[in-house]
């Protein structure tokens, strides 16, 4: 006999227990939940992480290192690839116009441009950072990459 024989005659889904209805039930009385207490009662909940009033092992234990997580700088990258698809030779990019044409979300961080692709237009580029290769691409096709003040 396999388990799909079983479910077929008795059914996927067992019904659920009802409680508080009598002794006879085996779940009368006080329906599970034991005798008196906070946790006995209708709309009781533990904080995440509580203890039973006992120190946090958060807190138990020291603290160490440091991270520099906190401060790092995000930024919006951006391929040559990318400049060279939707823009016009003689093009000035900057995050205006990268969020105009919908390759940035939005002007709220710095860009950086990065040097996957090829690049063939005289661009004039405008952002926070470049990479070596992303700006040597941009010099070579006779555009300027900057980075304004």
């Amino acid at each position: 006999m396999m388990i799909h024989d079983i479910t077929e005659k008795v059914g996927a889904h067992k019904k659920r227990t009802r409680v508080g209805r009598g002794e006879g039930s085996g779940k009368g009385g006080t329906s599970g939940r034991g005798h008196k207490g906070a946790k006995s009662r209708a709309g009781w909940s533990s904080r995440p992480g509580y203890q039973g009033g006992a120190t946090p092992i958060a807190r138990r234990f020291p603290k160490r290192g440091f991270s520099n997580a906190g401060f790092r700088t995000l930024f919006h990258e951006v391929n040559v690839q990318l400049l060279e698809k939707h823009f016009d030779n003689g093009a000035v990019i900057d995050a205006k116009a990268l969020a105009l044409k919908g390759i940035i979300r939005d002007v709220k961080l710095p860009v950086k441009v990065l040097g996957s692709g090829e690049l063939t237009k005289k661009l004039t580029v405008n952002a926070a950072k470049f990479s070596a290769t992303a700006k040597t691409k941009i010099e070579k096709a006779g555009g300027t990459a900057a980075v304004p003040a």
